[in-house]
């Protein structure tokens, strides 16, 4: 396999462990919304977790 194909099946590859991590965080963001006991320490963590992995996933497209 060519290297330029190689490093295109890499990023595609890691675009979807993005996706899939950035989903995973919006569904815990959601199940905090509806816990009133939800600490906005982990709620700003999570949200900031979310942005930087959007960030990575900007870069890679």
């Amino acid at each position: 396999m060519p290297l330029a194909q190689q490093a295109a099946s890499v990023s595609a590859t890691r675009k979807q462990a993005l996706q899939s991590k950035h989903s995973a965080l919006e569904d815990r963001l959601n199940e905090l919304s509806h816990h009133p006991s939800a600490s906005d320490f982990e709620i700003r963590k999570l949200k900031t977790m979310k942005l930087r992995v959007r960030e990575e996933i900007e870069q890679l497209t």
